[in-house]
């Protein structure tokens, strides 16, 4: 697995299951970068080469989840574009935290995080928001840009920990 470095203030964008709805990846898109993240991560369930689009220009990693049946041409095409493909599972280390991330539809990607202490665990396919903490390992999911009562994504700063929930819905609202 790669180990991608970026320095200790760099802000991180998670997003997840899109389900191929590439205008709300793009707002999504768009608002965490708007909201100073400087490195996008896409936690699967893409679907749709149009959904990789949106985070093409921009730092990106993706990892895809169990509806993306066609991942392996995904895969091809997202590097094509310059998006980092870390399937299954992703690490960066942004200073000295480490941030393991997965789709989430397997449990031993979660264990394994934890088990090896790794300072977040980063995740999507519940289509839920979570933060919580578990031994020493922040568990968090942006909740989902598909099939969801409320679309959000998260901003996080795993330097000083903060972790701040976004809800796209409001940007459609006002857009």
């Amino acid at each position: 697995m790669n180990v991608y470095r970026y320095p200790a203030s760099t802000v991180l964008g998670l997003l997840a299951d899109s389900h191929g709805r590439a205008d709300t990846t793009r707002l999504a898109v768009d608002l965490l970068v708007a909201e100073g993240a400087e490195v996008l991560i896409h936690l699967g369930d893409i679907c749709d080469d149009a959904v990789l689009d949106a985070l093409a220009g921009h730092v990106a990693h993706v990892v895809f989840g169990n509806c993306d049946d066609n991942w392996r041409r995904l895969a091809e095409y997202g590097r094509s574009i310059g998006v980092l493909v870390d399937h299954p599972c992703g690490r960066v280390r942004v200073g000295d935290r480490s941030v393991v991330f997965a789709h989430g539809d397997n449990p031993t990607h979660e264990q394994d995080a934890v088990s090896a202490g790794a300072d977040y665990f980063c995740h999507g396919h519940s289509h839920q928001t979570r933060d919580e903490l578990l031994n020493r390992t922040r568990i968090v999911n942006p909740g989902a840009l598909f099939r969801a009562s409320r679309y959000t994504v998260v901003r996080l700063e795993p330097g000083s920990g903060r972790v701040d929930v976004l809800s796209i819905d409001a940007v459609r609202a006002s857009g």
